[in-house]
């Protein structure tokens, strides 16, 4: 009695190379369109934080005191804690949404491969994006002279923040221009809150 066989291009649900195996595509850094999406949109978001959160931070100190040595700690914390938090953020964000697009494959639902991206990916870029970012208010904020750091730092945060926006939006396909002027306000406003917050501290004599 012959066994008929399979067709030779039959997926074995069993193969661990089998490509249409969803930890293959989640372990796959390009994975399809979404996930070199989901790469571009942590990575611009994780600049874009970096850049506003780092230089409200550094700014608020600079407006307290013009001593380098607890603006450079201040600073050194806000970039290491925050593309930690960005980071870790993105991947429970990432792997709760792949959480719940398994969990409807395995009900018998019809899920795309290419909406399985990995969190690892999205965690990564977060992480680089975010220390990318912070670096610009960095180096603003400590290599000018003291009575330039707050000027220079304002306008280059603002430049690289209205960049940012831009690009998010050219991705997302929304208008680069109500996007940039969004975040623009936004950090002009992070900036001036934090450095008259520090001025306020400072004129106080409590640091």
């Amino acid at each position: 009695m012959s066994t008929a066989l399979p067709p030779a291009d039959s997926a074995d649900p069993a193969d661990p190379a089998d490509p249409a195996d969803p930890v293959e595509q989640l372990q796959d850094p390009g994975a399809g369109l979404a996930g070199r999406l989901n790469w571009l949109r942590a990575g611009v978001l994780g600049a874009n934080d970096g850049i506003v959160s780092v230089a409200a931070v550094v700014v608020g100190v600079a407006g307290a005191t013009t001593a380098i040595g607890p603006i450079l700690t201040a600073g050194a914390a806000a970039v290491i804690g925050g593309a930690v938090s960005m980071a870790l953020g993105e991947y429970v964000s990432v792997s709760s949404q792949k959480d719940a697009l398994l969990a409807r494959r395995a009900a018998g639902h019809a899920v795309d491969d290419d909406d399985l991206v990995s969190p690892w990916n999205a965690a990564l870029a977060s992480f680089l994006a975010f220390f990318a970012g912070a670096v610009l208010p960095m180096l603003a904020i400590l290599l000018p002279p003291a009575g330039m750091r707050v000027p220079v730092t304002f306008a280059a945060t603002l430049v690289a923040l209205a960049l940012t926006g831009a690009i998010a939006a050219r991705i997302g396909g929304g208008s680069p221009v109500r996007a940039a002027a969004r975040v623009v306000i936004g950090g002009a406003l992070a900036l001036a809150v934090t450095f008259a917050v520090g001025s306020a501290l400072g004129a106080s004599g409590v640091v």
